[in-house]
């Protein structure tokens, strides 16, 4: 009778050890699921942005360096290849393309091209979808986060190599949000 009870006390922590084990791989893989939908979004955003770019030259030859930041930014975002390298490289995009913004508003014919009105709303559009799926992306980093931090999974994280990730943030960029806005006359 005592070995039925520890037999069947063994049984039972090896399937609580199973499901804690498989709910974190199926976080982990809800995580990089929703990473690849942003990817997705990044690479339709890389590939306007050379078009974006071709249009701004046409009309502001002499903001050479807001360019040429941008192009890189988005070369150093194409070239990253880990999710946490992702993070810091569409950081550094977004932070080159508001640089953009800003150099457009001194170009009035600019701003009232058809092309570059199509190009910046596809952007816009575009960074929208990013914002949704990156709220997703950092919503399944969190539960992850929160599996492999908390008692009793937070064992088993650690025996498998389950660590808390990073979530994407606005970076540089959070500083400047939380600014209060200055309003001029």
């Amino acid at each position: 009778m005592t070995l039925l009870i520890v037999l069947g006390v063994i049984v039972l922590i090896v399937i609580l050890f199973a499901s804690v084990y498989n709910s974190l791989v199926k976080l982990r893989n809800n995580r990089e699921n929703a990473f690849a939908d942003i990817d997705v979004q990044l690479k339709q955003r890389h590939d306007l942005i050379p078009q974006l770019v071709e249009t701004v030259k046409g009309y502001a030859a002499h903001e050479k360096d807001t360019l040429e930041r941008l192009v890189n930014a988005r070369s150093g975002a194409v070239n990253a290849r880990t999710i946490d390298e992702k993070i810091m490289a569409e950081n550094a995009l977004s932070s080159a393309l508001s640089g953009l913004k800003v150099t457009v508003e001194a170009y009035p014919d600019l701003k009232a091209n058809q092309n570059f009105l199509q190009l910046q709303e596809e952007i816009s559009d575009l960074e929208n979808k990013l914002s949704a799926a990156r709220r997703y992306f950092n919503s399944a980093t969190k539960e992850l986060n929160n599996a492999v931090q908390t008692f009793p999974s937070n064992i088993i994280a650690g025996m498998f190599g389950f660590h808390k990730e990073m979530m994407f943030d606005l970076g540089e960029q959070r500083a400047k949000l939380e600014e209060a806005p200055k309003i001029q006359f």
